[in-house]
């Protein structure tokens, strides 16, 4: 999300609030001043106006990232991406057009995305590999064509929050079965404040509720390397991290994958090893059954 959204925000809020307190300053002194400040003891505009916004704008985006994996050889990576209807009604075209982006830099990575609504997509990018994963991953929410389009981003590009998206996914190999270890980074401290013109208006934690989530066949294990790491919600054999803006977000989990190209060399090995015990064990020789043809033209 840049920031020349909520600039058209909170500068909508600015006006409106200076409004109301022009309207408000002769009733305030006809009631006297001291009733409003035993009612209203907060004085400074500003902090009115930040209060105002956290109730206005609480849960505007909400971003889920997931991880799905099947086995080691297929998974999907799917977001979830709703906008509320204050949002969009605010930021007019810009945050649309941030929808489009979307779907065109998912399907540049073979994936799909299914518009729920105007302010709801589902993208989903699939991958047959650790590595595909990486690097469809990473090039998705690192690249530039992630951001809105250009004739958006000349308004005002100076001004767009930086975020550092990293995933690396360590493979083990053990034959039948696959440990995996899954290390992310999301640097998401530009977005500690939201700010105007220098300004402080607002916690983008009130605004943003942003979530990554693990799901594999037989659940995996959170690992905690610090006091102040994100633990995470378990649901059946899915892991969700509430991800913190204006923090450096770091997570990483154990989970071990069904490996198809081994389970299939077994079977195979398994169907050899039978068929040579039937032959062998259950079914006469083929010497002794059909004689060769060459032996019984000599005896003639």
């Amino acid at each position: 999300m840049n920031s020349s959204i909520f600039g058209k925000i909170f500068l909508w809020l600015v006006r409106s609030f200076n409004f109301v307190l022009a309207n408000l300053k002769l009733p305030l002194r006809l009631n006297g001043r001291n009733r409003m400040n035993r009612v209203f003891p907060i004085r400074n505009p500003i902090l009115w106006l930040v209060l105002l916004t956290s109730l206005l704008l609480t849960g505007c985006v909400k971003y889920d990232v997931g991880l799905n994996f099947d086995n080691s050889n297929s998974g999907e990576l799917v977001q979830h991406i709703k906008l509320g209807e204050r949002l969009t009604s605010f930021s007019g075209d810009s945050v649309y057009e941030w929808l489009k982006s979307i779907e065109r830099r998912a399907r540049e990575l073979e994936g799909k995305a299914q518009r729920v609504s105007p302010e709801e997509i589902i993208v989903t990018i699939p991958f047959s590999s650790g590595r595909e994963l990486q690097e469809k991953f990473n090039e998705f929410f690192n690249s530039r064509a992630n951001q809105p389009s250009e004739s958006v981003q000349s308004e005002s590009d100076s001004g767009l929050p930086k975020i550092e998206s990293n995933v690396l996914l360590e493979e083990n190999n053990f034959l039948l079965l696959v440990r995996n270890r899954l290390i992310y980074d999301l640097d998401l401290r530009s977005l500690s404040l939201i700010a105007s013109k220098g300004n402080v208006l607002a916690n983008a934690g009130s605004i943003l509720d942003l979530e990554f989530s693990l799901k594999t066949p037989w659940g995996a294990k959170n690992i905690r390397l610090t006091e102040t790491a994100i633990e995470p919600e378990k649901n059946g054999n899915k892991l969700v991290w509430k991800l913190q803006p204006g923090e450096l977000n770091h997570i990483e989990a154990v989970f071990w994958l069904p490996s198809p190209l081994g389970i299939g060399g077994l079977l195979i090995i398994l169907f050899v090893s039978g068929g040579l015990y039937l032959r062998y064990n259950f079914m006469p020789d083929p010497r002794i059954q059909f004689p060769p043809k060459v032996a019984a033209i000599q005896e003639q």
